[in-house]
C-alpha cells in the first residue's frame, strides 16, 4: 500500500501488485482501504508506482525550467495551483517527497536492452 503525505488529508492509497500477490490479498487490501475511508487506485509494482512516476515528469521539466531562467521555484509553484488546480506545486511536493526520492526514481532503468536480454525487444 502507498500511502500519500500527509497520510490523514489525502484521499489515495496506490495498491500495488508484486509479481506474487494473490486475488484473497488484493481483496484484504481493498477492504482495509474502505475501512480507512480511502480511495484505491491498482498499479504494477515499479518504481514510483503510477502516480509518483507521472509526478516525477512534471517535477523534472519544473527543475529545468528552474536551471533555465523561465522562471522561479515560488511562480511554477503558483501557477500548478492556480491555473492547474493541483493543491501544492511540483518543486514543492519535490521538496517533500525528497529529491532523493525523486532521483531514485527517475535513474530506475530495469531493463537495460541486449545486455540485460530485454530493452525495447527481447535478446536471447
Amino acid at each position: 500500500m502507498h500511502f500519500f503525505n500527509p497520510v490523514p488529508a489525502s484521499a489515495l492509497i496506490e495498491i500495488v501488485r508484486g509479481s506474487e500477490t494473490d486475488q484473497p490479498t488484493l481483496l484484504a487490501v481493498r477492504g482495509l482501504v474502505k475501512l480507512l475511508g480511502k480511495e484505491s487506485i491498482e498499479v504494477a509494482d515499479s518504481p514510483g508506482f503510477a502516480t509518483s512516476r507521472l509526478g516525477l515528469v512534471l517535477a523534472l521539466e519544473a527543475i529545468r525550467m528552474v536551471e533555465s531562467g523561465v522562471a522561479s521555484a515560488e511562480e511554477i509553484d503558483k501557477g500548478m495551483v492556480l491555473g492547474y488546480k493541483h493543491p501544492m506545486g511540483p518543486l514543492r511536493l519535490t521538496d517533500l517527497v525528497g529529491l532523493d526520492v525523486r532521483l531514485h526514481i527517475a535513474e530506475y532503468a530495469g531493463t537495460l536492452g541486449k545486455t540485460s536480454g530485454q530493452g525495447c525487444h527481447r535478446w536471447e
